[in-house]
Formats: structure tokens, sequence, C-alpha cells
């Protein structure tokens, strides 16, 4: 007799077909922890508040005074919803009517947003020139610059000064741009766009991986 264990995929079941003793394959059911894009923050609700006496808005914002916290409970239960507190700090602290997961989103979305934020801030754009045929001493001065604007986190857009007739003949300098880059440039970085010619030279901008 054939085994018909052979054709049904192990990793699917819990137990192997045994004819002994009589057992089959027995179906399980894997679950997946539920992954988040910004981590969760802890926010009291309902009976999870602490304070005897809070200050209490409502779902249209509107101040509805000092009460205790189980009147303020009750309030929202009354309307479909729940009692968040919104600043802990505050004497008496801060609750709102309101219904928890859409506080939680908005507020998780606010926080995300002003980290975002303050990383755009914090990153300013500088630039290094450089020329076709400037020497190596120098070129390594302008690279030690620009390896830290890069390290604190700063954009850094590199120039090609081009004069004269060294206009005519871009490609050689976006090879030079590039050769600059890959020779005295020592952070790890990326570039933003292709070297492109504006104004009086071509550039090229890099941030730091």
């Amino acid at each position: 007799m054939n085994d018909i264990s052979s054709s049904i995929p192990q990793n699917s079941f819990q137990k192997s077909f045994d004819w002994h003793n009589k057992t089959c394959y027995i179906p399980t059911t894997i679950q997946r922890k539920q992954r988040y894009n910004s981590p969760r923050i802890h926010i009291r609700k309902n009976e999870e508040i602490r304070a005897g006496e809070v200050r209490v808005i409502d779902d249209t914002g509107e101040n509805k005074g000092v009460m205790t916290a189980e009147e303020a409970l009750k309030m929202a239960k009354a309307a479909g919803l729940d009692l968040v507190e919104t600043a802990a700090q505050a004497t008496p602290p801060i609750v709102k009517i309101t219904s928890f997961d859409k506080y939680r989103y908005e507020t998780e979305k606010r926080l995300k947003k002003e980290r975002i934020d303050q990383k755009q801030k914090g990153q300013e754009m500088k630039q290094i020139q450089i020329s076709v045929r400037e020497a190596k001493n120098d070129l390594e001065i302008k690279a030690k610059r620009a390896n830290e604007f890069l390290e604190r986190g700063d954009k850094v857009m590199v120039v090609m000064r081009m004069r004269g007739r060294e206009r005519a003949n871009k490609g050689f300098a976006r090879e030079k741009l590039l050769e600059f880059l890959q020779t005295y440039i020592t952070i790890e970085h990326k570039a933003l766009s292709e070297p492109r010619f504006a104004g009086r030279g071509m550039n090229i901008t890099i941030v730091k991986k």
C-alpha cells in the first residue's frame, strides 16, 4: 500500500499519517504577528485613567469643566465614545470624549510627521566648488570639508566650474566630476540626481547613505 503522507505538504500539518496508530494530518493555523509602520504609544482611556478629577473636553471641542473621572466616563459612554487622557501632566489631567482608535491614529500620524519635519530641518544644503584643472592638494582639502558635511547629515552640492572652452566639453567635465566623488569622497553616499549642466558649470547633489 502506498504511503499517502508523501503527497501532503509536511509544513502545513501538525502530525504525520501513521497507519498503526491511526493518526492523520491535523491542519494547524499559523498566526503571524501584526506589523506596524510606527511604534504604538500608550494612551490611558476609560477605566485606565487614574486621576480622581479631570478637565473634560467633549467631542465637539467644548470645555465641560472639571468633574470626577467617573462622571466623565459616564458622559463618554452615553455618547457611545471613549474617555481619552490627552494631557496627563496637567492639573487636573485633561481628558477628551472621542473615539480612542481615531485619537491614537491621529496622534501617531502627527508624531511621525513631526519626526520627519525635525529631521528635514536639521539637513542643510552645502556647496563645494571645484574646477576641471584644480590641483590634487586643493581637491583633497575640499573633499575633507564635503566629507564632514555628509557625516553630520547635510546635503552637498558639488559644482564643477567651467570656463571658456571648457564649457564645450561637457563630457570631460562630467567625467572629472564623477572622478572627484569616487576618488576623494570617503563617506558612503548616493546621488540625488544625475550630473547636470547649469549656469557656468556642472553640478551634482549627494547625501550620506
